[in-house]
């Protein structure tokens, strides 16, 4: 069994579709940030930098904060979305890493300066929109050429993702040119366990 400890954001969203994806059983536990429950000291205790998501594994006690690292973790636990060694593994971790230094960070810098910024700033938001569409660029050039990140393999990979890059059209991303990026978001929105956990919690 494992504790969850989530919101309703894209990084939380990863870890519940690969718990879905692993069939492993969990427990929710939401975090309500907008009444700061992420800095609790109990929160705390399990994450010093105090953001979701987090788990605890409770056949072992171990507690893992970060995203990335958690997705490893439960591919490791399950064998399941992480090749054991090889060139596959070395592909699944690259691109799992540049969703987590790129794609994410990006993304929420944007979404951001376009809402919470107060006073325009139009330097901020010209920045990211230009480097959330140079990301998608990049994203296109390996989804037009393979169906996963990672190569022939659905993994963390295409799991960390996929909650950030279905905002793109959101966030105002031209959808309508990136044919791989979008055939590639619907054969993962096909599969069951990434309709059941983008809705953790509920």
């Amino acid at each position: 069994m494992i504790d969850l400890y989530t919101a309703k954001t894209p990084n939380g969203r990863k870890v519940s579709i690969m718990l879905d994806e692993c069939g492993l059983p969990y427990e929710v536990h939401s975090i309500d940030l907008g009444q700061n429950e992420q800095f609790k000291p109990e929160f705390l205790a399990m994450n010093p930098n105090n953001k979701i998501p987090v788990i605890k594994d409770r056949d072992n006690g171990q507690v893992v904060f970060e995203s990335g690292a958690i997705l490893i973790y439960l591919g490791e636990k399950t064998g399941k979305f992480l090749s054991p060694s090889g060139p596959a593994r070395a592909a699944q971790l690259e691109w799992l890493f540049f969703q987590m230094a790129s794609i994410g960070p990006m993304m929420g810098q944007l979404f951001h300066f376009r809402n919470y910024q107060g006073e325009p700033q139009v330097y901020a938001v010209e920045r990211f929109t230009n480097e959330v569409a140079r990301i998608f660029n990049v994203l296109e050039s390996r989804l037009s050429q393979v169906p996963y990140l990672g190569g022939d393999d659905y993994s963390i990979a295409d799991i960390a993702a996929f909650p950030w890059t279905k905002l793109g059209g959101f966030l105002g991303v031209d959808m309508d040119g990136l044919k791989g990026v979008s055939a590639w978001l619907e054969r993962v929105y096909a599969r069951p366990a990434v309709q059941s956990g983008i809705n953790v919690p509920a």
